[in-house]
């Protein structure tokens, strides 16, 4: 399969396209065909430098979330071609990330979806939303009579973190800094 893996720290010119061993599904983990993946600030640093901390192992397929269709559930409740969104847990830092058209994943990190989002549209998402969410009810346990003050309220995290509806609008102050 396609990936692009991580061989050495530098310049955006270090990331190149290969073929690596796809990989097989394993207990307690799932294969995913990649349909889109995200880019975040934290696959920039780990090209530029992390990558050579000694809890990282080069050569790593890059990537900390995707998107994309079950293709070996394997002890798992998912079925085979059920569309599924996956992030964190390690991915792209201690096992290989998704970056590639194919990825193992722990089943832990991987979460059905029903929606008619594109795999561009949909690949915006789990990052920023997750990072929110925890942020704002795992860290902060906000409930719905706080007031939130979010600064770089454009931001992606910014924007996951604004709320939707009306009623939860007044506590909510946005700033562009």
């Amino acid at each position: 399969m396609k990936a692009v893996a991580l061989k050495h720290t530098g310049t955006p010119e270090v990331l190149t396209v290969s073929e690596v061993t796809k990989p097989k599904a394993k207990p307690g983990w799932i294969l995913i065909e990649v349909k889109a993946f995200g880019l975040n600030r934290s696959e920039l640093m780990m090209r530029e430098y992390e990558g050579d901390a000694p809890y990282i192992q080069l050569p790593r397929i890059l990537g900390i979330e995707c998107v994309g269709i079950i293709e070996d559930s394997s002890d798992s409740h998912f079925k085979r071609g059920q569309k599924v969104v996956a992030l964190m847990g390690g991915m792209g830092r201690s096992f290989d990330g998704s970056y590639a058209e194919y990825a193992l994943i722990p089943t832990k990190n991987v979460f059905s979806v029903n929606t008619d989002l594109s795999w561009e549209e949909l690949a915006a998402i789990p990052e920023s939303y997750y990072t929110a969410w925890g942020s704002l009810f795992e860290s902060l346990q906000l409930k719905s009579d706080d007031i939130l003050l979010i600064r770089g309220g454009t931001s992606a995290a910014g924007l996951a973190g604004h709320p939707t509806s009306k009623s939860d609008r007044h506590n909510c102050a946005c700033i562009n800094t």
